[in-house]
């Protein structure tokens, strides 16, 4: 049970929340504990599926948000946590229920801060986006989002400012051919050897480094899967590189596609999924408040988060956590103890100091 005196803790209660078991698509225990938390305090607490909505109502000059998924994925021997030392090990300790309960705890003992704050604690971010629950808040009730002027996603970043995300696309790059029994292969084309000049382009592709607002954000363009073949003794008539571009946030959708049509100019393309990217977004007053209050400078989001989704609705995000995104969704994942400490402390100065 989340008890007051755990709700006062941001370590133990991070240890609380990675003992509740929330693979993805198995929230209801934790939104359940969550909701109840926040039904003794002055929020207003609304629920979408397993999905929490806590506002204070103040009157502030301006709103921000604070937002952690409530999800992990898969369970992989690490189930509970332990401690040792200054490490809490166990699945979610990184991605991101320590983040996650840093703005629960500050949601229950913040009772007065100076921007109103709208606390989403949401489900299913770790698959796929349909189910994502953020995501269904922003295109079922995006006025609960809409009227905050910054957010802080409490994605793992090791304590510092990680400005904007990536963008991402995945393409599959086909090559036809006929097929031909292997005895007998000049009757046939083989669609595998075809292949070969794809992967050659992509070893020869020079990855584009890009500074945004002092945050370098470095593109990739990588083969992820290649498929192709029938049997054992049949040319084989059709072969698919699948490829990830991670995009700088300069670059919309469209620029990003333009893109990979012109390196993979000749063959046929068909995109799969693509999500954009998210500016930095450090010019924002409350950002620069944060910014403050950590003492370190910022750096870019190497990957794709759902500050992308507040970037859409016209929201300035960054992402900020304890977490090390080095271990997030490894069977050895991990936080730092005294990393959670410091989140909570910076937080919580954040959005009780005053100009």
């Amino acid at each position: 049970m989340l008890t007051r005196d755990v709700l006062a803790d941001p370590v133990a209660l991070t240890r609380a929340l990675v003992d509740i078991e929330s693979v993805s698509k198995h929230e209801a225990e934790i939104a359940d504990q969550v909701e109840q938390a926040l039904a003794g305090t002055a929020l207003k607490v609304e629920r979408f599926g397993h999905t929490i909505v806590a506002r204070t109502e103040l009157d502030r000059a301006q709103r921000v948000v604070l937002a952690g998924h409530l999800d992990t994925v898969p369970l992989h021997g690490n189930f509970p946590s332990r401690t040792e030392g200054n490490i809490m090990w166990g699945c979610g300790t990184a991605d991101m229920k320590s983040g996650t309960a840093i703005a629960l705890h500050l949601a229950v003992t913040e009772a007065e801060p100076r921007h109103d704050v709208t606390y989403v604690f949401y489900e299913a971010e770790e698959i796929e986006s349909e189910f994502n629950g953020l995501k269904i808040l922003a295109d079922r009730r995006p006025e609960l989002l809409t009227d905050a002027s910054f957010a802080v996603l409490l994605e793992p970043t090791h304590g510092l400012i990680e400005g904007g995300c990536q963008g991402t696309q995945r393409v599959l790059v086909r090559t036809g051919g006929k097929r031909a029994h292997s005895a007998r292969s000049w009757l046939g084309d083989n669609a595998i050897h075809k292949a070969a000049p794809i992967l050659q382009r992509l070893r020869e592709y020079r990855d584009r480094t890009v500074d945004i607002d002092g945050c370098e954000f470095h593109e990739g363009l990588n083969a992820v899967r290649i498929s192709g073949g029938v049997a054992g003794n049949v040319i084989p008539d059709e072969c698919v590189v699948e490829v990830n571009f991670r995009f700088a946030p300069d670059r919309d959708e469209a620029a990003a596609e333009a893109h990979v049509r012109e390196v993979f100019e000749g063959f046929e393309l068909e995109f799969v999924d693509s999500a954009p990217g998210a500016r930095p977004g450090l010019d924002a007053p409350a950002a620069q408040e944060l910014l403050r209050a950590i003492g370190k400078p910022p750096r870019a989001k190497l990957g794709w988060t759902d500050v992308a989704r507040f970037a859409v609705l016209g929201i300035p995000g960054l992402n900020f956590g304890p977490g090390d995104p080095n271990f997030a969704h490894k069977q050895d994942e991990h936080v730092e103890i005294d990393k959670i400490v410091e989140g909570a402390d910076v937080m919580r100065r954040w959005l009780r100091e005053r100009e």
